[in-house]
């Protein structure tokens, strides 16, 4: 019997290590579980929360230095949602705001 609340034990702690955390929604000590969160991209994650809730990962690019496509692509698989969505590299082409090219004639 003890052996059964054992592996219980077990698979519901794994099951909690994997479950999303949204960074609307997370703690500090939730934050900086995500693998490649420390405490100073979380410092600039509250920070900015505070402000206005992420509407989507590309707002949480713009606004939060040092995260970028690459750490979002990362922090998204180790948990991290943004409005319980997972980061989307191909929805970053229709999402993020470009400067408006010049023609040069």
């Amino acid at each position: 019997m003890q052996k059964h609340a054992l592996v219980f034990a077990a698979l519901l702690g794994l099951s909690l290590s994997c479950a999303a955390v949204d960074v609307n929604q997370a703690t500090e000590a939730e934050l900086d579980g995500i693998k490649g969160l420390g405490p100073a991209t979380t410092e600039r994650i509250l920070r900015e929360r505070q402000k206005a809730p992420f509407q989507d990962w590309a707002d949480l690019i713009r606004r939060v230095g040092g995260v970028g496509k690459g750490s979002a692509a990362r922090l998204s698989a180790a948990g991290l949602t943004v409005n319980n969505s997972p980061f989307q590299r191909e929805d970053m082409a229709s999402t993020m705001r470009t400067a408006p090219t010049q023609d040069a004639r």
